[in-house]
């Protein structure tokens, strides 16, 4: 029998291996818009279950993870447009909310719902049966703008295979140990490993992608990823184009045309969009009043930040709250997967 600190301490040596990998300055935007996007897992679980096995999953998860650490699975959608997908081991999917999806032992095995599901296959783990399929299922819930605008960046599904050495593998094999029994600390080394699990899966899904976000692809040029850091960094500071491109070591002219070409936009307009969804968030959120949200995002005053949101959103910023917060009242149900 093992003993669990030794366990807990071994987890954390290796977790540590791969936060150094990511550890880069190409991640340093991504990492801005996930914590802004408050990225964080709503339930993440290891289940068992021996065929025949059908799991139906809402569309109102904005994300799902779904891991097979052993035997086989299928992904499938009611859209016949779309063929059934394979789950193998050491490979992780990504299926952004929308449409309802289903996971089971075979394509159009009949489907149960979480709750129904965790009754039936509860003691499966127990079964010892070699024909069980392992996998971990995860629901993921971003906020505001910034998190829309990433989960929108991905495609519906996103099939990853983590090749032999690939941390996505080891960040897997973590995962399943830790959800297989209770440890000292574990709550902590979960939320660890699944925020490193999404910044893999975005990573790998930006660099395959052509339809990536254009903040992401200039982040690979040094001198932009300076100027938009220096942005991100810090959204309330009076900036100017001269400025920025001192911070990126050009001349005006070639630091205005640069950035237009990579990200399709002046420095000033991206940096008055940036501070915009900023505001928007700041609002929707209802943690900071309007003379805090100017000073943060870089107005003078609340009449000046109120009569540029007008003019960029066509309303006052009070009337934009009152309408978002009606629009977003009801609470929208079946956001989490409950198959502990």
């Amino acid at each position: 029998m093992r003993d669990p600190l030794s366990s807990l301490f071994q987890t954390l040596i290796e977790l540590t291996a791969v936060i150094v990998l990511l550890n880069t300055w190409r991640m340093d935007l991504l990492y801005d818009h996930l914590a802004r996007a408050r990225a964080s897992g709503a339930v993440f679980a290891r289940t068992v279950a021996a065929p025949p096995w059908g799991l139906r999953l809402g569309g109102s998860i904005q994300l799902a993870v779904h891991a097979v650490v052993r035997g086989r699975g299928w992904l499938w959608f009611d859209d016949d447009s779309q063929r059934p997908m394979e789950l193998s081991p050491g490979d992780v999917t990504l299926v952004r909310g929308g449409p309802d999806h289903y996971i089971g032992h075979e394509p159009g095995a009949d489907c149960l719902e979480p709750e129904e599901f965790r009754a039936h296959h509860g003691r499966d783990g127990r079964s010892n049966d070699p024909q069980a399929t392992v996998f971990l299922c995860g629901a993921y819930r971003f906020s505001g703008d910034i998190g829309s605008g990433l989960l929108n960046a991905l495609p519906q599904v996103l099939p990853l295979s983590a090749a032999v050495g690939d941390p996505l593998r080891d960040v897997i094999g973590l995962l399943s140990r830790e959800l297989a029994s209770p440890e000292p600390g574990q709550p902590t080394v979960l939320d660890r490993l699944l925020d490193i699990l999404l910044v893999l899966a975005i990573r790998t899904s930006f660099r395959q992608s052509t339809t990536a976000p254009r903040w992401y692809r200039a982040s690979a040029d040094p001198r932009l990823n300076a100027a938009l850091q220096a942005i991100h960094e810090d959204a309330g500071h009076l900036w100017s184009v001269p400025e920025l491109a001192e911070i990126s070591g050009l001349s005006r002219a070639a630091f205005a045309r640069t950035f237009r070409d990579a990200l399709g936009q002046t420095p000033m307009q991206y940096l008055t969009d940036w501070r915009m969804t900023l505001a928007r968030d700041y609002l929707r959120n209802g943690e900071l009043g309007l003379a805090k949200i100017a000073n943060v995002i870089g107005f003078g005053s609340p009449y000046a930040f109120a009569a540029a949101f007008r003019r960029h959103h066509g309303d006052p910023p009070g009337a934009w709250r009152q309408r978002e917060l009606t629009r977003t009242s009801s609470p929208v149900a079946g956001d989490r997967i409950h198959l502990h």
